[in-house]
């Protein structure tokens, strides 16, 4: 049997590339025989990097890098196996996992780390570039990553804007004469799974500030200052990014990316997919096995398990899914294209037991699973 394994990560317990190798465990003790491909997957948070590095069979490389509080950080990136492609995670440089709770404050959090990460992928040589932009601590605009490409945001005294969401209150004017001219001859794409506008009460202070450390004073002030952001990007530079859907991912960096860098916001798992060529080969296999920590009545509408089941669908591949938990509405995904859904649970256990042992579990379920469909197919001995 030939068998396509593709999870994402399980969120605080194992990452995609983690969760594949334990589902390939288990996979070849049902089937010694079996011929596995292992591509982890998922849709530009955290772990992009690793699984577009992974299933190109490229390489990584880690620079030093402006933190999101102005401290310096190890960020890594990633080049694909041919060389043409840089893989970039703002979790890396600018993400929430790398601010303590109790200095959460996104007025002064930046995204220059992130800028950074992209001008050394500028210096890789790559002639494309795909930014992940998922679990960010920031609510700059983008404005950050900005100064880092040789852009300056001024205020009306020509002074440049101290770093955050909040000094943009004070800006006036943005100077792009030192923006780095290799942007021109790079195609970048962004992988983005939120559909938020920039501002307003979907946008990005008022539904992702909460969780950053703003309260309700400093989302006033966030907003109404991406809302002045936009206003001067659309004079200076000649963007519209206010209403443009997903503008307001990673605390205004979609709209920034497009603004300042030339960037297409794009579906993550559909630009993953697309990147590490995964309907070709899953036209080639006999069984797809994704893989999920949780699955609920949200994860059929655009998560990466769900993106996985409709290119199996299309490639007439049928699509097992394992689950740390399955929560009601979780059947949506036989619609989506799913053949069938397990837990990996083999016992009761809290959650802390589920998260510690979920590799072993993993492991086991993959076997089991890949038992049932070798009966179906009167394969199994």
């Amino acid at each position: 049997m030939r068998i396509l394994i593709a999870p994402d990560k399980f969120k605080g317990s194992l990452s995609a590339v983690s969760a594949a190798r334990a589902i390939a465990r288990g996979a070849r003790r049902a089937d010694p025989e079996a011929e596995i491909d292992e591509v982890p997957m998922a849709d530009g948070g955290e772990g992009t990097v690793d699984a577009l590095v992974t299933a190109t069979t490229g390489t990584f490389r880690t620079i030093r890098a402006t933190g999101p509080l102005g401290d310096p950080v190890d960020a890594r990136f990633g080049i694909s196996g041919d060389g043409r492609t840089a893989f970039v995670e703002m979790a890396s440089a600018s993400g929430l996992v790398l601010v303590p709770p109790d200095r959460l404050d996104p007025t002064v959090a930046t995204t220059f780390g992130t800028g950074e990460l992209i001008r050394a992928a500028l210096d890789s040589g790559a002639d494309r570039i795909i930014v992940g932009i998922g679990g960010s601590a920031t609510n700059d605009g983008g404005t950050g990553m900005a100064a880092a490409l040789g852009y300056r945001l001024l205020d009306e005294e020509g002074n440049d804007l101290p770093p955050g969401g909040g000094p943009l209150e004070r800006l006036d004017r943005i100077d792009p004469r030192g923006r780095d001219s290799r942007l021109d001859r790079v195609e970048i794409a962004v992988a983005c799974d939120v559909t938020n506008p920039l501002c307003g009460p979907e946008g990005a202070s008022a539904v992702y500030g909460p969780q950053k450390g703003a309260d309700a004073n400093a989302i006033r002030l966030l907003d109404r200052n991406l809302a002045r952001l936009a206003r001067v990007i659309a004079r200076d530079l000649g963007q519209d990014v206010a209403d443009l859907p997903g503008a307001g991912a990673a605390g205004g960096l979609g709209a920034g990316l497009v603004a300042f860098a030339g960037g297409r916001l794009e579906r993550g798992v559909e630009l993953i997919a697309r990147t590490v060529g995964l309907t070709d080969r899953l036209r080639q296999v006999d069984l797809c096995v994704s893989a999920e920590g949780l699955l609920d009545e949200q994860t059929a509408h655009g998560k990466t398990v769900a993106g996985v089941a409709q290119l199996a669908r299309e490639a007439g591949c049928p699509v097992i899914v394992l689950a740390g938990g399955i929560k009601p509405g979780a059947r949506a995904l036989l619609k989506a294209g799913v053949s069938a859904y397990f837990s990996i649970c083999d016992r009761p256990m809290s959650l802390d037991e589920a998260i510690a042992d979920a590799d072993a579990l993993l492991d086991r379920a993959a076997e089991q699973a890949v038992r049932a469909v070798l009966a179906g197919r009167g394969g199994q001995e």
